[in-house]
């Protein structure tokens, strides 16, 4: 997971987003234990009340938001953004001036 929490933080401090078979690619793991993964890093941002570091993951059909699977994740965990696209954009910014608040 580290490997993986350490690329978030890269895009984090850069602003931009990735999709998943991109990230999948570049840590050499299968896009389902990304996945499984990613899923395990939602809980902990939200035990935690870290912004949702996934969310920096674009879907290939997604307009730039997450897959799917984030947003049924959230609400597994009791996060339910009325708007989106908002809360997403809401999520980058958030991700990112955290990041700079701690460099």
């Amino acid at each position: 997971m580290n490997d993986l929490a350490a690329r978030l933080a890269e895009l984090a401090a850069q602003g931009k987003t990735t999709t998943y078979g991109a990230l999948a690619r570049d840590l050499g793991w299968r896009v389902a234990d990304l996945t499984a993964a990613l899923e395990r890093l939602m809980e902990e941002d939200a035990a935690t009340g870290h912004p949702q570091r996934a969310a920096l993951l674009e879907g290939r059909l997604s307009n730039g938001l997450p897959a799917q699977g984030f947003f049924l994740k959230l609400a597994e965990l009791s996060l339910t953004p009325a708007d989106p696209t908002a809360y997403i954009t809401e999520t980058r910014t958030r991700l990112r001036q955290d990041f700079l608040r701690k460099s």
